[in-house]
């Protein structure tokens, strides 16, 4: 794991778009300086993450399809996006929180099924955008906070390998700190990581989790093609709304 948690934050979140593209047919490449993916991703997820200082921008974009409605996590907040075209969609902050024992709360639910996966998604609001091959990879975790009649309060989603990440996470008519506690119950006394922005973030704050750095989000919605060398960076696709990928 890389020293600097923003980078083993950076590249927990790229393994988790690249789970989601895959589940969708899209191919993901990674490297030292960044996930991408050719063709644009699914909605409210990025078509490259870097994973470093320092990526040049105009490889980077090199690697994806830069046109209208492409979108890029700069995981340092450092590139300048604006001359190609795209504009700063929001600005987040990464958050981790060490292997500390975790705060009282009963652990989430794990979301083993298909039908289950379904609901889980109708109520996150993401509906299409989680297939059911994600509960088939051993990395992914989705988790759900039911009620008594099997209604969806909350939930989110735990992904990784050798280190864990937090996404996804929502909470209808109760507290996010209550889903947040279940997170930390059901993975007690590891590291986590992920982003949140906004009012977002409190809750983070309010269980443990510490602001490591800031991210950026660019979004390309200007309908020109922009050049490079000669040849066109150009594709389609209307504007998303907030990415909820962490």
């Amino acid at each position: 794991m890389p020293k600097d948690v923003r980078e083993a934050a950076a590249r927990n979140n790229a393994e988790w778009c690249d789970v989601v593209c895959g589940s969708h047919g899209l191919a993901g490449r990674t490297d030292a300086d960044a996930w991408s993916v050719p063709r644009r991703s699914p909605t409210w997820y990025p078509d490259a993450v870097t994973l470093r200082p320092g990526v040049d921008a105009d490889a980077l974009l090199a690697r994806i399809d830069a046109g209208p409605g492409a979108s890029v996590k700069d995981s340092f907040a450092e590139l300048d996006l604006s001359r190609y075209g795209f504009r700063v969609l929001f600005d987040a902050q990464w958050i981790h929180r060490p292997a500390l024992d975790p705060p009282a709360g009963a652990p989430l639910t794990p979301v083993t099924t298909p039908a289950e996966l379904a609901a889980w998604a109708a109520a996150h609001g993401g509906g299409p955008l989680f297939r059911p091959a994600l509960l088939a990879d051993p990395r992914v975790r989705v988790l759900a906070r039911y009620d008594d009649r099997r209604k969806i309060l909350g939930g989110a989603v735990v992904s990784g390998d050798s280190g864990y990440g937090v996404s996804n996470l929502f909470a209808h008519t109760v507290d996010p700190r209550e889903i947040w506690h279940g997170v930390l119950a059901t993975m007690p006394r590891v590291p986590l990581v992920g982003y949140e922005s906004g009012p977002d973030l409190a809750p983070a704050l309010a269980v443990g989790f510490t602001q490591q750095g800031p991210l950026r989000i660019w979004l390309h919605d200007q309908p020109r093609a922009v050049s490079r060398g000669g040849s066109g960076l150009r594709g389609s696709g209307g504007e998303r709304r907030r990415l909820r990928s962490p």
